[in-house]
């Protein structure tokens, strides 16, 4: 089982937020996540609340050998959690 750390869309039409999750890379994207590991909000204004994540665990994800998606990758990179 290969695991990806992917986003989840929440939200209505047009005002989506999304949870960054660790899921099985078979599965849907919106089926059952394995963990949580934070949120990202897009139509937030302010940069500091747009993005909440569990570091520790994002980490220990990693360090297991989950891999994000680019968007994923993007948001981490952002906060300086280095992705190989």
């Amino acid at each position: 089982m290969s695991v990806k750390i992917r986003l989840k869309r929440l939200g209505t039409k047009k005002r989506p937020c999304y949870r960054i999750v660790a899921i099985d890379s078979r599965s849907a994207r919106d089926s059952r996540p394995i963990e949580e590991l934070g949120y990202y909000q897009p139509i937030n204004k302010d940069e500091n609340s747009q993005v909440n994540l569990k570091e520790d665990r994002i980490r220990e994800w990693l360090s297991n050998g989950a891999t994000p998606s680019p968007t994923v990758k993007r948001l981490l990179n952002r906060r300086n959690i280095t992705v190989k």
